[in-house]
Formats: structure tokens, C-alpha cells, sequence
């Protein structure tokens, strides 16, 4: 069994969660800017608390490198939750959570982690799985705009560059939660200034806090969490496993809300299963 592959599953679950309330919060007209930076407002405390009540706050130099992650980070969310504004979730969240595949070509390449012969078929079950869930929802993908797409394929570049960022940083010798933290604090600056700017002020719309909110408890499980399998495990096996999350959204979809789940969708989520197992050996 791959070291941390229980922390990628449980980040999966976290992620897929928060890729719903993006959803929720872009369907109920809260504007990307304002939505950031009150999530910002609320995982930067939020792990800085939690990093400090465990004893694991200890800033140092290796943890800058999750400063690094903050401002790719930024770039990542940012444009993913825009983007949801006139494009359709089941097209970009998949899209997006293409980010493993960034991630595993740099470990590889840039930090020497070896490409078994498992890990190679996990990657394109990987792949093969969000083709079949992308392609099952043709008539959702034909109503997202060409900038919608753009800015999902912008924050797909910058979430598979924040993830090795992240790894570099633990490989350098950073705690978990201080590295996580660092991000948060880079996170959070960059969006209240990001939000700031355009026209002098701070926009704060309050039915944004009934969507921040939540979104930020999942989003700071969800990197502490894939954190700690980084520091145990692979980021070319942990973080795909961890951006697979777009099976649990699926499944998620089709129990709470009823989606409907044919033979495609189906033979989708069959092929991402077969992924997880093939990564948790590989």
C-alpha cells in the first residue's frame, strides 16, 4: 500500500465537497472576487489556530516555500470559481482537477519520482475517467464560454504548480500545518488586495459568508490532509488520488440531487475506482 494514501482519500472527499460549493456559491450570483477572499479571511485564521494549538506552527525557511504555493494557489481558485460563472460544473470541475497530471510529470521529471508500470496505468485510467465524465455532459459543455474554459485551464497550470511547490517545501524539511499556514497568509494578503484594488474598497456582499465558509473548514482539511500524505508518500500517486474528487462529486450529485447516472458516467466512475486501486499499489 502506498505510504498516505488514507490522507489522499480523505483530501478527495474534502475537495469534492468544496467543488460543490463552488458551484453553489457561483449559482447564487456571489461574485468571484468578494468569494475568495472571505473564504481567505476565514482558512487563514483557521489554520494558523489549529497549526498553533497542535504545537506545528514553526516558520522557517523551508516553510516560504508554502508562500510560493499561497500565490499559485490564489491563481487556481480564483479563476476556477470565475469560471463556474458561465461555465457548467461537470465540464470545468473535471478540467480542472486535471491539475494531477502537472503534478506527476514535475515529481517525476523535476524531484526523480519513478514511473512504475502501475502508476503509469493508474495516469491514464485517470485520464480515461474524466474524458468519459467530461464527454457524458455534452449538452452543459456546449454552454461554457470560450473564457470560461480558458480560465479553467489557468487554474488547472496553477493548482498542478502549487501542489509541487508544496511537496518541495516538505522536502526541504517543512512541518505540515506550518507549510499550509505560510499559504494561507500568502492567500489571504494577495486576495484582500486582489479584491481591493479595482475600484478602492473592500466588497464584502453578505449571503457570501453562507458559502465562504464552508468552503474554507473543507479547504483547509483538504491541503492539511494531502500535506501530510505528501510528507509520507509520492506527489505523482498522492496528488492524483487526491484531485480524483470529481468521484465523489459525481457520486455525491446523483444521491443528493438526483443526477442521473448512464451507461458513460457509469463506465467513468468504474475506470476512476480501478485508478485509486491501481495508485494504491502502485
Amino acid at each position: 500500500m502506498t505510504p498516505g494514501i488514507g490522507f489522499a482519500l480523505a483530501a478527495m472527499i474534502c475537495f469534492g465537497l468544496g467543488d460543490l460549493i463552488y458551484k453553489r456559491a457561483a449559482a447564487a450570483g456571489v461574485p468571484s472576487r468578494p468569494f475568495i477572499m472571505m473564504q481567505s479571511w476565514l482558512y487563514c485564521p483557521g489554520i494558523t489556530l489549529y497549526a498553533w494549538l497542535t504545537g506545528t506552527l514553526h516558520p522557517d525557511a523551508a516553510a516560504a516555500w508554502g508562500a510560493l504555493a499561497g500565490v499559485f494557489s490564489l491563481s487556481a481558485f480564483y479563476n476556477f470559481a470565475r469560471s463556474l460563472q458561465d461555465g457548467a460544473v461537470s465540464t470545468n470541475a473535471p478540467i480542472f482537477r486535471l491539475n494531477f497530471t502537472i503534478t506527476a510529470a514535475l515529481a517525476i521529471v523535476l524531484l526523480g519520482e519513478t514511473l512504475t508500470l502501475p502508476k503509469g496505468l493508474a495516469l491514464l485510467c485517470a485520464l480515461a475517467a474524466v474524458w468519459l465524465l467530461l464527454a457524458e455532459s455534452g449538452g452543459e459543455r456546449k454552454r461554457s464560454t470560450r473564457t470560461s474554459l480558458v480560465r479553467v485551464v489557468i487554474a488547472t497550470l496553477s493548482l498542478g504548480l502549487a501542489n509541487i511547490v508544496l511537496k518541495t517545501g516538505l522536502r526541504y524539511g517543512a512541518v505540515p500545518e506550518t507549510l499550509i499556514a505560510t499559504q494561507a497568509w500568502a492567500f489571504s494578503s494577495l486576495a484582500t488586495i486582489f479584491n481591493f484594488l479595482p475600484e478602492r474598497r473592500l466588497d464584502v456582499p453578505s449571503r457570501g459568508w453562507r458559502y465562504s465558509a464552508p468552503a474554507a473548514v473543507v479547504l483547509v482539511s483538504a491541503f492539511v490532509l494531502l500535506a501530510h500524505g505528501l510528507a509520507r508518500g509520492p506527489a505523482s500517486v498522492l496528488v492524483p488520488v487526491a484531485q480524483m474528487s470529481f468521484v465523489f462529486t459525481a457520486l455525491l450529485g446523483a444521491a443528493l440531487f438526483h443526477e442521473a447516472l448512464n451507461m458513460r458516467k457509469i463506465a467513468g466512475l468504474a475506470v476512476a475506482v480501478a485508478a485509486l486501486a491501481l495508485f494504491a499499489v502502485s
